[in-house]
């Protein structure tokens, strides 16, 4: 399976969508809208912002599954 690396985060705020690239590397605890500026944070159980508010999760879940990441 090839690994995607964007994905579209959606504001829950003000629900403005932005196509990200995705760190391979590393997670992602905030992210701030483009539109209204809020900071989004990962919900719980989740370990970053594309996991959260992505369209795809991140690398490394895509990679090895849930519980992969950044614990």
């Amino acid at each position: 399976m090839k690994i995607q690396l964007n994905s579209v985060i959606t504001c829950p705020v003000c629900g403005f969508k932005k196509e990200e690239e995705m760190p391979t590397d590393a997670c992602e605890f905030f992210y701030q809208c483009t539109k209204c500026k809020t900071i989004l944070r990962p919900k719980e159980g989740d370990c970053c912002v594309y996991c959260s508010y992505g369209s795809v999760p991140c690398p490394p879940i895509q990679e090895s599954g849930e519980g992969s990441c950044c614990n």
